[in-house]
């Protein structure tokens, strides 16, 4: 079973956080989430208190895994790598998704010849080729690029590494499977059918998810809302709470009708 943390109370709400990351990310807004929602945080597979061995197996394990720690109905809240695995575990279980908040996701991460708007391929091998051999460092250089170009964007990653140092440190095969993942997910033709109601939230400084996907996104989920910070980078929801904030809990709000 995948570790979580729950607090707050309210209508439920799931948080999923992105690769090589944990739920101490979270920490910044816990206080002003408890007052609105009953959180479930969830860690992904071999990352902070989550067991390794659940790393191993297809995206689809890990959506399985991570409904397998959520409550029996929520709104899921997922950060890049979170937020196309909240994709695939409302795809396998509609019932359980109320809704899907999705906060810098690309339905794929790299790029192809008609998906322009993502990471070069072979910048990504070189990536994870680093992993490879420089775990930590690469880990850190990929904090970097979240906030590069960003406001706010030393103080958004202090806000990175202390979440990374003060949990557990993800499991080396974890953030491998991670990568994997990430270059072979390609969630495009499932939006057109998803029937969950959906906010995207870009950065308009991201350095990983550019900006031009929130138009692609429109394009294959013509009912989602899609919303763009415009001084925000790859995590926007530590760089500019209030903006994220007013946008989630109007349409978390609108979701369970209140």
């Amino acid at each position: 079973m995948l570790a979580s943390e729950c607090f707050g109370s309210g209508p439920a709400l799931v948080l999923v956080h992105g690769w090589g990351m944990n739920r101490g990310v979270w920490a910044p807004l816990r206080e002003r989430l408890a007052a609105r929602w009953q959180v479930t945080s969830i860690e992904l597979p071999g990352h902070g208190d989550s067991p390794a061995e659940t790393a191993a197996g297809c995206g689809e394990d890990w959506a399985d895994a991570l409904l397998a720690a959520a409550p029996p109905r929520a709104v899921w809240l997922g950060w890049s790598l979170g937020g196309q695995l909240s994709l695939l575990a409302a795809r396998r279980a509609p019932q359980r998704v109320a809704a899907l908040v999705l906060a810098a996701t690309t339905p794929r991460f790299v790029r192809g010849p008609d998906w322009p708007t993502a990471m070069a391929t072979d910048t990504f091998d070189a990536f994870a080729a680093q992993l490879g051999a420089a775990p930590t460092r690469t880990l850190d250089r990929f904090l970097a690029l979240q906030v590069r170009g960003a406001d706010a964007a030393n103080e958004t990653l202090r806000t990175l590494r202390a979440a990374i140092r003060e949990r557990p440190a993800p499991d080396p095969v974890a953030l491998q499977c991670g990568l994997r993942l990430l270059l072979d997910n390609d969630l495009r033709t499932d939006l057109a059918d998803l029937a969950v109601p959906a906010l995207w939230l870009f950065g308009g400084r991201d350095a990983l998810v550019p900006a031009g996907a929130s138009t692609a996104v429109q394009g294959l989920m013509p009912g989602a809302q899609v919303e763009t910070i415009a001084a925000a980078g790859h995590a926007p929801f530590l760089s500019h709470p209030d903006a994220c904030l007013e946008q989630l809990e109007r349409f978390v709000d609108a979701c369970y009708g209140l």
